[in-house]
């Protein structure tokens, strides 16, 4: 049975589909990761499964349990939306056990998440001390309070620094070895790639691509990037390039065509008879993230 499964699942605010008719199935086990521009969905997506809204139209199931009654489920689910709030005051400890408190749990299980998620020795440091990346931290050791079958973060490295990204990576992977479903949400490939086992891509509503993280790398090939001598060129260079038949993006500057290196001087030919002159011309193999970037567009591009 899988752990998670959609059939036309669609969420619409006003004029606005935030979620369109979306067939996703997630198997049990591993770290799945929910990747997209800003604006793509993907919050949308988390909430319609912990049943915090409804959707519009569609069905879905988690553990097989409609999520119309989430509460068939919740005692099964650990989750992390938007940024964790606690009393700063209070020690991470006292916070961990106010909550387990709440929900019946047992103190030693506080120890064990605290340990867990490498917070043990700062345990009784009050909240208001911690880095972001330790609040981070802090707050899937809440979501593992219940010791969930399914962990469900949304952005849990938005505004981190590249030390606090790999924590939290090192983390995921962790609880993804010890037979947890860690369903993890970003807008960047590049933060989470390393964790996953299996990507659900989504733009802007639309399921994009939902398999294993192989094959998606299969599918990366050849990649040539060209960057114009003037910057102003790069649109005009791109939209020239996409005309001749050519799949492209911009990132930073380049145009990256998805070619392989033998066609690079027809991309110079075409440059020049346009009047552009390119400075550079890079044929390499593409990465994970350039078939990424493809698939959804510049994520700097993507609505708030």
């Amino acid at each position: 049975m899988s752990v998670i499964c959609t059939e036309r699942l669609t969420r619409r605010f006003g004029n606005v589909v935030a979620v369109r008719d979306l067939d996703l199935e997630i198997s049990g086990g591993g770290v799945v990761g929910l990747v997209g521009p800003n604006g793509s969905g993907k919050s949308t997506l988390i909430r319609l499964l912990l049943g915090l809204i409804k959707p519009t139209s569609g069905t879905a199931t988690v553990f097989g349990a409609p999520i119309s009654h989430p509460r068939a489920y919740a005692a099964r689910v650990g989750a992390l939306v938007e940024g964790p709030a606690f009393v700063p005051t209070l020690s991470a400890r006292t916070n961990l056990r106010s909550l387990a408190r709440l929900r019946g749990i047992p103190n030693g299980r506080v120890e064990e998440v605290l340990e867990a998620v490498g917070l043990l020795d700062r345990s009784k440091e009050p909240a208001k001390r911690f880095s972001l990346g330790m609040k981070q931290r802090l707050g899937i050791a809440a979501a593992l309070l219940p010791d969930p079958e399914l962990l469900v973060l949304d952005e849990p490295t938005n505004g981190l620094d590249p030390a606090g990204i790999v924590e939290i990576r090192t983390l995921l992977r962790r609880l993804g070895d010890e037979g947890r479903t860690v369903v993890v949400s970003s807008h960047l490939l590049s933060e989470i790639e390393a964790a996953c086992d299996a990507l659900a891509v989504i733009r802007y509503g639309d399921l994009l691509f939902s398999g294993p993280m192989s094959e998606l790398v299969s599918r990366a090939g050849g990649c040539i990037e060209a960057q114009p001598e003037h910057i102003a060129d790069v649109t005009r260079l791109a939209e020239l390039l996409a005309s001749r038949g050519w799949t492209v993006s911009v990132r930073e500057g380049d145009v990256l065509v998805d070619a392989p290196a033998s066609q690079a001087a027809d991309v110079n030919r075409a440059a020049a008879e346009a009047g552009m002159t390119l400075c550079a011309l890079r044929p390499r193999n593409a990465s994970l993230e350039d078939v990424f970037l493809r698939m959804t567009g510049e994520p700097q591009e993507a609505p708030a």
